[in-house]
Formats: structure tokens, sequence, C-alpha cells
């Protein structure tokens, strides 16, 4: 995907560190039923929209990062990791009333066990939301192909951040993309692609139903999302069922492709970067779902949350003629 090069992706979100502390499992706990991991090795990585970030990285453009972390122990691995990865760190605020965010995965012969969050959740105040904006209207002066909005309910996408973004990407014609999750569904009205996953939708919508069975009764969800949201094209993640696009002219159900899954970690970060890189770089809405499903799958076959690199998807892409 040479058209990937050198896009400037603006990613605003969440962001944390992955952690992982990984060994062998070879008996039960005799003080509890639950495995004693020998550990072998321990992994950090960045997480969230710093996952994100790192796939538009290793796909071949240059991501620039924009969120907040903590003036902390974990805030300072998470910006020495970002400059040992060659990424901005611009975009990036440290602040002492922010509590960086780790999620510590305990595996065990390739399995995961156990997760822990070490996490304070609460959304920026009106002082941090203008120091935010502040600084992402400076990178946006600066030039970007487009913006990810990456939610992971931590509290830096808050509804006015969510909603000056937009309205001025939209004003430059910028397209802007979103992962979102359950707290702020809504709030991302005029967005040019809106992400969600199966289990999003329903949540976000309050309703039910069975897609193998009810495919007339997942449209018409779709359909009342995009009539509160105006956006421009519905991307829907459906796990093994692959993925679900839409937009004012078409509708396309692109299938998943075989697997040995491994690990569902970040092949939602996976997707978003991918589906942004072509549609920046000007692929349809049919080439938008068959590339970022095809992304997404790739990383499943992984342990732990791994970013997709471009010659990576370009292999898969010539063998199967995506």
């Amino acid at each position: 995907m040479n058209e990937f090069s050198n896009k400037r992706i603006l990613v605003v979100g969440d962001v944390m560190i992955d952690a992982y502390r990984i060994g062998k499992v070879e008996r039960i706990s005799p003080e509890a039923p639950v495995p004693i991991v020998n550990l072998t090795k321990e992994e950090s990585r960045l997480g969230g929209a710093a996952n994100v970030a790192l796939n538009i990285a290793s796909l071949g453009s240059n991501p620039i990062l924009c969120s907040f972390i903590g003036k902390d122990e974990a805030g300072d691995r998470f910006v020495q990791s970002m400059i040992e990865k060659g990424l901005s760190i611009e975009g990036l605020i440290q602040d002492k009333m922010v509590k960086t965010t780790v999620k510590t995965r305990i595996i065990g012969n390739n399995q995961q066990l156990l997760r822990i969050d070490d996490e304070q959740l609460s959304p920026l105040n009106e002082s941090q939301e203008n120091l935010i904006l502040k600084r992402i209207s400076t990178l946006i002066e600066e030039g970007v192909d487009g913006i990810i909005l990456e939610d992971y309910n931590k509290g830096v996408l808050t509804p006015r951040v969510i909603r000056e973004v937009i309205s001025l990407a939209n004003k430059l014609g910028i397209i802007t993309t979103v992962d979102p999750k359950k707290d702020n569904f809504f709030e991302f009205k005029h967005a040019t692609l809106f992400k969600p996953n199966l289990k999003e939708l329903k949540e976000g919508l309050n309703v039910d139903f069975n897609i193998d069975q009810d495919k007339v009764g997942f449209e018409a969800a779709v359909e009342r999302m995009e009539s509160l949201l105006e956006n421009k094209i519905s991307l829907i993640t459906l796990s093994e069922h692959g993925v679900f696009i839409k937009d004012h002219e078409n509708t396309h159900y692109i299938p998943a492709h075989f697997r040995n899954i491994s690990d569902v970690s970040g092949a939602g970060d996976t997707v978003i970067a991918v589906a942004t890189l072509c549609l920046a770089s000007g692929l349809t809405t049919e080439e938008v779902a068959r590339v970022s499903n095809l992304a997404g799958g790739i990383v499943c076959e992984w342990s732990g949350v791994m970013p997709l690199n471009r010659g990576t998807l370009m292999d898969e892409l010539n063998k199967l003629r995506v």
C-alpha cells in the first residue's frame, strides 16, 4: 500500500501501558484453586490510542498522538517508550492530577489468565480541555490528513473535546474516524467514519438481535445509529462474521478470513488505523472494509497487543488479492 506512505494522522484519545507478565503453568496452587505461573518474562507495550499510533507508524505513515498522561513513574515510562519507538511526543500532556493507566495481563502457557487494571477514571476538567484543544488546534494547523478519535472511556474524550475536534475537522475538510465506547457513543456526531463493534452497537442502542438470523434487525439498528449520529460511513466489526460497511450509496458484508485466533486484544486499534489510512488514501468504501477486515484478522493470530506492519499486510493482500 504505497498510498499509505507519509500520511500525517492525528490520534486523539486515551492511552495506557499494556504490561505482560508471562510464564509457565505446571501446577495448581494449594492455597486456592488457581494456577501458579512461574514467571519467565516481563514486557511493557504502548496501548490504547498509542497502539493506534504504532499501527499508523508501522504501516509507513506519521502519527501524532495527543493525550493526557500522569506525572508519575508509568507516565515517564510511557514517554520513554514513545521515544524509543520513534513516535512524536509533541501532543502528549503530562499532568500531576492524572494517573497513567497500566493494564497488566498475566499469561501462562500462552493463555491470558488474569488482567489487573491500575487506573483512575475521571473526565478532563475545563482547564485540561482547554489545554488539549489548544494543542490539537496547533497540530492541525501544521497539517494532517486525518484524525482518529480513540475512546477507551478513560476521560480524555469528553463531549466538548469530541464536539470541537469534529467541528474543526469538518470546517477544514479533514476526515475523522471514530473507535467508540458506550459512554460517549452518541457524542460523535458528523464524523466521517464511525466504527463500533457489534457489542458496542447493541449496547449503544440498547437493542438485541442475533445477526445470524436477523440481518434486517441488524441493518435497522445501523440505520437508527446513523440517523442519530449523521456520520458518512458506518464500519461495524462483527468478530467471526467479518465486517459490515455502509455509506450513503453502498452496503457490503465482508466475511472473515479463517484464522487461528490467539488474542483479539488490539484488533480494533489495527482496524481503525488501517481504515483511516485507506480513507486518507482515497480507497473506495468496499476497499476500506476489505483491507481493514484482513488487517484485524492478522493481528488476532498474535499474542498480546501488537501493531501490524505494512510488509505483513502487503504479503496477505497479494496472497488473497483483496
